[in-house]
């Protein structure tokens, strides 16, 4: 599926800092905790604790964001739609991986166990 490229260059422009605090919301609403919700962020992109707060202190674009993450191999096992993108037909590299995290932070939300959400041989 082919994205515009005034849409992907919007998704590579906004920072992590300014949609972590929405996940953080939905996650618990829904009774997950930050927690879990950095579970799911390292298994992704293989951050540690220090990496994200650096991330969030410096205010890195989801570009940056993700030109400094090694994606879990097992990435491509996330499909479905995601605001009304098919993440497996997504063609742009970088807003696949944004939309990658969007659909694990739902599942999250949705109250999937752990071992789903993370792809668990």
């Amino acid at each position: 599926m082919k994205t515009t490229p005034s849409h992907d260059e919007r998704i590579a422009s906004l920072t992590f800092a300014s949609v972590y605090p929405h996940y953080v919301t939905k996650i618990r609403k829904k009774g997950r905790t930050v927690a879990e919700l950095h579970q799911v962020i390292f298994w992704l992109t293989k951050f540690d604790a220090k990496d994200l707060e650096r991330l969030i202190a410096s205010e890195a674009t989801f570009k940056q964001f993700f030109a400094e993450a090694t994606l879990n191999p097992r990435a491509i096992l996330i499909t479905g739609s995601i605001c009304g993108y098919r993440i497996e037909e997504i063609e742009t590299p970088l807003t696949r991986h944004v939309r990658y995290l969007d659909k694990l932070v739902d599942e999250l939300a949705k109250g999937r166990k752990m071992e789903v959400i993370l792809r668990t041989p």
